[in-house]
């Protein structure tokens, strides 16, 4: 009789609107330990954590998932090596939304049992007498101790918290991140995958909404790159860095712009950099010129939205990945638009300043030079803006 009574509340007998909020504080927990631990610490080495923090992550992540720190790590790794190729454990490119939206969680099962992306990409996680004997060992168990926490601190309500624990990872990361962070949302730059900003304010799954400026940024320990985003991620390791608790070793560069010079081996230093800002701007410029010439060109209704719909290959670096119809479709607009053309053929000139991996530093900063002097002198207002940008970065510090 007495066990049931105490069922019936737990042994904090708390409200049904305060369970609620104990168990959205929990799933928050969850949600830091996935981003600063696993995430930016464990799979990109962005920053250190205190041991203490650390073993803390893994020990909950132990309870609430059951997930292990190298299966983890090694699965996004790979998934940033592959990204959208048909060895990507997880895109949506090329497994389709629904499956990953779904069936996210068994996507990453699947991949966990494969022992060659462990050996491959699992280097540098944890390895110690706990991990062997305990969090691998018994990986199931840990969720198994958290029922019974969750009854003893909630009662019968506990089992629904529980429930809502299993859930939160496998949906939130596995499907929304991995899934819509990869086929919806807003691009701040064109980095070579599908990858997307879900929203601008990451919140509700610890600034992993923030999706397209990781992909760009993958080693920078913030998401969050634009003034109105907010990434509390970041949030959290700023209060741990206050306490001593964390360092953050990397992060995405930020532009700084001094005044115009020559341009040198600071100047092609700098801009290699702030590549991902180049084209960025540069992909504004090709829209506002598209749309300008969309109003100029004595074209008929059906043609004009024809080439309209360009607009979102057109922002993209590489034209040659375009679907063989619009590739037509971009020949055609081309052809009549002797702006477009040019921005076009000279931001694969531009891409290939630093692409060439085989280039000497003296060979691509000739080619820089030559970019540059071409974009000034085509009389072209967004090549002319995009050339005294570069020339205006300020000289990165070592």
């Amino acid at each position: 009789m007495y066990l049931l009574e105490f069922l019936d509340g737990g042994l904090l007998n708390l409200t049904w609107w305060q369970v609620v909020l104990a168990m959205l504080a929990m799933t928050q927990i969850t949600i830091a330990a996935v981003t600063i631990y696993l995430h930016r610490c464990q799979a990109h080495r962005a920053l250190d954590l205190h041991p203490a923090v650390a073993h803390f992550f893994r020990f909950w992540l132990w309870l609430t998932t059951g997930m292990q720190t190298k299966e983890w790590a090694s699965i996004h790794r790979k998934h940033h090596a592959k990204c959208e190729t048909p060895e990507d454990p997880h895109s949506p490119q090329t497994r389709g939304i629904n499956t990953v939206l779904w069936q996210g969680a068994e996507l990453y099962i699947a991949e966990s049992n494969n022992a060659e992306t462990l050996a491959r990409y699992g280097h540098g996680t944890p390895d110690d007498w706990l991990e062997r004997n305990v969090y691998s060992r018994f990986a199931w168990q840990g969720v198994g101790i958290m029922v019974g926490i969750d009854m003893i601190l909630f009662g019968w309500a506990g089992l629904a918290v529980w429930a809502v624990q299993m859930m939160w990872i496998p949906f939130h990361a596995a499907g929304i991140i991995n899934g819509i962070g990869h086929y919806w949302g807003y691009r701040n730059f064109d980095s070579p995958d599908a990858s997307t900003n879900i929203s601008p304010l990451g919140l509700w799954i610890g600034g992993e909404e923030l999706h397209n400026n990781h992909h760009t940024y993958a080693t920078s320990a913030k998401f969050s790159v634009k003034w109105y985003e907010v990434d509390s991620g970041w949030g959290y390791i700023q209060i741990l860095s206050a306490l001593g608790l964390a360092k953050v070793l990397r992060r995405a560069p930020v532009p700084k712009i001094a005044e115009p010079r020559n341009v040198d081996a600071q100047t092609l230093q700098a801009v290699i950099a702030n590549r991902y800002d180049i084209l960025a701007r540069y992909a504004r410029g090709v829209r506002r010129t598209l749309r300008a010439e969309l109003r100029a060109l004595p074209l008929p209704p059906a043609e004009r939205s024809r080439f309209a719909r360009l607009k979102r290959w057109l922002r993209k670096g590489d034209v040659s990945a375009l679907p063989p119809a619009e590739q037509q479709t971009l020949r055609e607009l081309l052809a009549q638009s002797r702006a477009l053309k040019t921005l076009v053929e000279m931001r694969a000139e531009l891409a290939g300043v630093w692409g060439k991996s085989s280039a000497s530093r003296e060979q691509m900063l000739a080619q820089l030079e030559q970019w540059i002097a071409k974009a000034e002198a085509s009389g072209d207002q967004a090549l002319q803006r995009i050339a005294l940008r570069m020339r205006s970065y300020a000289p990165v510090q070592a």
